[in-house]
């Protein structure tokens, strides 16, 4: 749960996740796939976000920044609700890098 809720820490939103993917990888396979969908998706909205910032000069970018903030922290609400009950989320936009 703690991987999901990183959003809300804002500095540790890549590093939270990943320390606790390589401390729990071999120890909680439950552990390691929800850190993994973490950092999955919080890469993927990094570059998302970084994909906007040229778009700022036609103020498209504001917009879409803002309805990609959003998405962060609703997904990682209901990513965080789902762990709590024992299941994986699988987060929907996300490009899965680490495997």
């Amino acid at each position: 749960m703690f991987s999901h809720l990183s959003v809300f820490l804002g500095i540790g939103i890549l590093l939270v996740p990943f320390v606790v993917y390589l401390a729990m990888r071999n120890e909680s396979q439950y552990v390691a796939d929800n850190a993994r969908e973490a950092l999955n998706f919080h890469i993927s909205f990094l570059i998302y976000g970084v994909c906007c910032i040229p778009l700022y000069f036609i103020f498209i970018g504001i917009v879409l920044h803002l309805i990609l903030v959003l998405g962060l922290f609703i997904f990682a609400i209901v990513a965080t609700i789902k762990a709590s009950e024992g299941g994986c989320y699988r987060y929907p936009l996300t490009i899965r890098l680490v495997q």
